[in-house]
């Protein structure tokens, strides 16, 4: 058994609003609570018509404030699209909404296509190459202030926000592993180097003043319904996402369709399958057996779970599910 989280983009699902896709965050938190899980997450995704959480802290702050228990944070938010000053600052103030309940999670890709990042960074290439030291800087900004500190993040300072380290590659690996942050691995989309970066990141990790010892949280889309033939068909909504993606069409999150094989050509169903080759979709039995299987093999301590299924009853229910999995792990 190990701690279940969610990661929700507030999908702008076909036919629906923005409006709607942040109440439909808010019913997915509340559920998730209410069931046992440890974390909600919320991702940062900029010019994407599907998704509607690119203003990360301003959402998080949304289902912080319709719960009261349930962890609450970012999955991630891109850091070299941002100052740390202001990032220490909307979660300074996040803490202290919610205290004891705010995670930052950080990643270092754009979270969008280049010309995008362009407007978002002005620099793209300073971004990423001070995306370390960022870090560092972000974590004196959270640090009770010194006597004679000229920069100030009020609210931040003093802040008990843990920060996490996301990533898809190996690069992350050993950076979370230098610096002694929990890692989050992104193989809900990037299942290549899954295997490779978690054994470079417990072997090489050195204890910080945050953490004695590693810890993995691993992403697994998700889509759990009552039977195998359900499942796959809300399924159908993430697998078309992938394609518009790898096709450059931007739309709303897709309504689930009864047979892809007249949506994608066969090259496209192999990329997608290979990419989501860890999508946990299926009845509970299904889910349960992939699933036990995919956490034995990378020995995580926790396991997030995004879960892009078109209809917000259909994912309600999904949310239920998992919950009853024997391998979940109520929060405590």
């Amino acid at each position: 058994m190990v701690p279940f989280s969610i990661l929700d983009l507030s999908p702008v699902a076909e036919g629906s609003t923005v409006s709607q896709s942040f109440e439909g965050s808010k019913r997915m938190a509340q559920k998730a609570e209410e069931l046992g899980y440890t974390r909600f997450w919320l991702a940062e995704h900029h010019g994407m018509p599907g998704v509607a959480s690119a203003a990360t802290a301003v959402v998080i702050g949304h289902v912080g404030a319709a719960t009261s228990r349930i962890r609450i944070g970012s999955g991630g938010v891109m850091l070299p699209n941002h100052s740390p000053l202001v990032i220490a600052e909307q979660f300074g103030t996040l803490e202290a909404l919610f205290p004891g309940r705010v995670d930052l999670g950080l990643g270092r890709a754009p979270g969008t296509d280049m010309r995008t990042a362009q407007a978002l960074r002005r620099n793209l290439d300073a971004g990423a190459q001070s995306f370390p030291n960022d870090i560092v800087e972000l974590q004196h900004l959270f640090s009770p202030a010194d006597a004679n500190q000229s920069i100030l993040a009020v609210p931040g300072n003093g802040a008990k926000v843990p920060i996490w380290l996301l990533g898809s590659s190996l690069y992350s690996a050993h950076l979370a592993a230098m610096l002694g942050l929990p890692y989050a691995f992104a193989s809900h989309f990037a299942p290549e180097a899954l295997l490779d970066a978690i054994a470079i990141y417990r072997d090489r990790f050195t204890a910080s003043a945050t953490l004695d010892k590693p810890y993995v949280m691993v992403g697994v889309m998700g889509s759990m319904a009552d039977t195998d033939e359900e499942a796959q068909y809300h399924f159908t909504s993430a697998q078309q996402q992938f394609v518009n993606l790898r096709r450059n069409v931007r739309g709303p999150f897709p309504r689930p369709l009864k047979d892809m094989d007249d949506f994608w050509t066969p090259m496209e169903k192999l990329n997608v399958e290979h990419t989501l080759r860890y999508a946990v979709v299926g009845s509970p039995a299904t889910a349960e057996a992939k699933l036990s299987q995919f956490i034995k093999d990378t020995d995580a301590d926790e396991v997030i779970i995004s879960m892009p299924i078109h209809d917000i009853v259909a994912r309600l229910r999904s949310v239920e599910l998992f919950a009853q999995l024997p391998s979940f792990k109520k929060a405590a």
